[in-house]
């Protein structure tokens, strides 16, 4: 599943145009499409189509995992959940066999939500707060601080790796960013999150933020066929590198299961 680094790269991309395509912002919705009925959340296939043809995208932006495209008059809300992607193409170009969602958009160009395995959803509302509101700080804003950061932890008895993928505890980290973060941290991922010091505490949201930070600088991770451009699979500490050496102490990684995800970890720099 693409995680901040991957959405906000997704979004800098519609946002700004990059060398493989140009960016939508400022284009108006010529027509709508909606090619699997589940994918929309929200509203219905006709209202959405009634709605957001006319409409001008104004911005590309992330919340969390979340796309926000701020448009005219409502925000269009996209989550890419497992397989899901946002292409843009020449309108003349043939709808790909997985495009669930299309709009046309000025200029002859095509904003394609492309989602093979069909988890990923969208929503056209008025309110994006009805549907973000309940999403966990951002862990870049630089308004939340590590006394708040440390607070939350302190108010919460929960392993620590569950409760940093919980998106009400804190949006758009994943299971690659975490591990890496608590590696970088030196923070053992079955740790109880009220028995983290504040030193500790304001340690891993540091390392949360270096992590994100250089996965955003390297267009996030490009693993398997989800992903996209990015090489930051290139510079992992741990994850995904099951009895490879720990590039801090030499000792092989090691895996578990926590909270039904995979977790990797090294065994010397993150005691428990």
């Amino acid at each position: 599943m693409p995680e901040l680094p991957e959405v906000e790269t997704i979004a800098a991309g519609l946002r700004l145009g990059t060398s493989e395509q140009p960016a939508i912002t400022g284009r108006v919705v010529e027509a709508a499409w909606v090619l699997w009925e589940r994918t929309l959340a929200s509203p219905s296939s006709d209202e959405f189509v009634q709605r957001i043809v006319g409409q001008e995208i104004l911005d590309v932006g992330r919340r969390g995992k979340f796309l926000v495209f701020t448009l005219t008059d409502d925000v269009l809300l996209v989550h890419l959940r497992m397989s899901g992607d946002v292409l843009v193409e020449p309108v003349s170009t043939p709808p790909a066999q997985h495009h669930r969602l299309s709009l046309d958009l000025q200029g002859s160009l095509r904003l394609a939500f492309n989602d093979p395995r069909k988890f990923g959803r969208a929503w056209l509302t008025p309110q994006p707060q009805s549907i973000l509101g309940s999403l966990g700080p951002e862990p870049l804003d630089e308004t939340f601080s590590a006394q708040a950061f440390h607070r939350k932890l302190s108010e919460r008895h929960r392993q620590v790796k569950p409760l940093l993928l919980d998106q009400g505890f804190l949006a758009g980290l994943g299971n690659i960013y975490t591990d890496e973060a608590l590696h970088a941290a030196g923070l053992h991922p079955l740790m109880l999150s009220d028995s983290l010091s504040f030193t500790q505490a304001e340690k891993l949201l540091a390392s949360i933020r270096q992590v994100l930070a250089e996965g955003i600088r390297r267009n996030g991770a490009s693993i398997d066929w989800v992903y996209r451009g990015g090489d930051f699979q290139n510079y992992f500490r741990v994850y995904q590198r099951t009895g490879q050496p720990c590039p801090v102490c030499g000792r092989p990684i090691e895996r578990m299961v926590v909270g039904q995800r995979g977790t990797h970890y090294c065994p010397v720099c993150q005691r428990l």
